[in-house]
């Protein structure tokens, strides 16, 4: 079978079907998504739904910002029919030494100097216990705290785009796995899928998160990109008690209460997480969040856990994303965002949207580049949670 497109995108993530849904508005151009499994199987529908502006790193805090912004008008912007689970409770970054709680202030300095409106604000000891009494402060000497921090759901955030992608044109093929990406010389020329169909286009992008690499080399791209496993687990459902999502930076540990009442609690050690491609949850995880949540918040030591998963963060050197163009022409690339990828989508799918169509980016986003890495230009973030 082959067929002829204008645009094949590889990832049925939030972030693939927020580029197909801009790419369409832009263009009526045939457009076609392609998912191997199901629309936000991977680190989409894994994730800890979190959406925040507390980064440490100018283009997050860009990035960040403007993709708040979209996802409060996301619902009307799309003509969707339900709510997206848009929840804004702040997050609650607990520092634990003065030289965190400086940097805090350096980063809530640059967020401010970048957006004007921007209401990341320092806080006391007596301030963090007003606004949550429950949490044991023990060692803790400050945080930052955002109010316009919060929750978004990941399966309906992800559905709101890809409703809107097919309502203006746009294909959407689950259960469809690219083996092979087709060149002519220095250009794509189409994708093969595990059907054996071949597909024609003069653009391919490679939004496949953690699997993004083994694209990268049917192109002969060794992408700098790697799989880190990360868990997380989901308690019974509690009365609404916890406003802003707690972070802790040096326990590793971060915990919210979503809006149906269930917690999500997740930590980790990046030092010593599993570096492949494995998505199954440990016994040794549990025992893990169990120690550092009843630390932090001893009350909850009797309550009941669901369930609990682990999901990929597809990880670069610097823990920042690859956005745009390659050596290959037509050949796009929206991965390695680190764990935050998720919060920053409603930006980049517009993004890379008007790089495909030779447009001004909105956000600058040369600083993302693939070619940083060559030229030792790497932008860590600090704050990847």
């Amino acid at each position: 079978m082959n067929e002829l497109v204008d645009a094949v995108i590889i990832g049925g993530g939030i972030h693939g079907c927020a580029i197909a849904c801009s790419l369409a508005q832009k263009s009526r151009q045939k457009i076609l998504l392609l998912e191997k499994k199901y629309l936000a199987a991977g680190a989409t529908g894994r994730c800890a739904a979190g959406i925040r502006q507390q980064f440490g790193t100018e283009i997050n805090i860009r990035l960040a910002t403007a993709s708040i912004k979209k996802f409060e008008q996301l619902q009307d912007e799309l003509d969707y029919h339900r709510n997206v689970g848009l929840l804004q409770h702040g997050y609650l970054m607990l520092a634990y030494s003065q030289s965190e709680l400086k940097q805090y202030q350096e980063n809530a300095l640059l967020q401010k100097q970048i957006d004007a409106n921007n209401q990341t604000s320092l806080l006391g000891v007596d301030e963090i216990s007003e606004m949550v009494p429950q949490l044991n402060l023990k060692g803790v000497v400050g945080a930052s705290y955002n109010p316009k921090d919060g929750h978004v759901d990941p399966f309906l955030a992800t559905d709101a785009y890809a409703t809107a992608a097919r309502r203006r044109g746009v294909e959407i093929r689950t259960d469809t796995e690219v083996t092979d990406i087709l060149l002519q010389g220095e250009r794509v020329c189409g994708v093969v899928t595990h059907k054996g169909e071949i597909i024609h286009t003069p653009v391919v992008v490679n939004a496949a998160g953690a699997f993004g690499s083994i694209l990268g080399k049917k192109v002969g791209i060794d992408l700098p990109l790697y799989p880190e496993r990360h868990q997380l687990l989901v308690s019974e459902p509690l009365e609404m008690f916890l406003g802003p999502t707690i972070i802790s930076f040096f326990h590793g540990a971060c915990f919210k209460q979503t809006p149906q009442g269930s917690l999500i609690l997740g930590v980790g050690d990046p030092q010593h997480e599993i570096k492949a491609l494995n998505e199954r949850s440990s016994w040794q995880f549990l025992g893990d969040v169990a120690r550092k949540l009843t630390y932090h918040m001893p009350l909850l030591e009797n309550i009941s856990v669901i369930r609990q998963w682990a999901g990929l963060y597809d990880m670069t050197p610097d823990a920042q994303g690859i956005v745009g163009e390659t050596g290959i022409e037509g050949f796009y690339l929206d991965l390695g965002w680190s764990g935050h990828g998720f919060q920053l989508a409603p930006a980049i799918g517009q993004i890379m949207a008007e790089i495909i169509c030779g447009e001004k980016p909105f956000i600058d986003v040369r600083v993302l580049s693939l070619e940083r890495f060559a030229r030792g230009e790497l932008i860590p973030e600090p704050y990847c949670v």
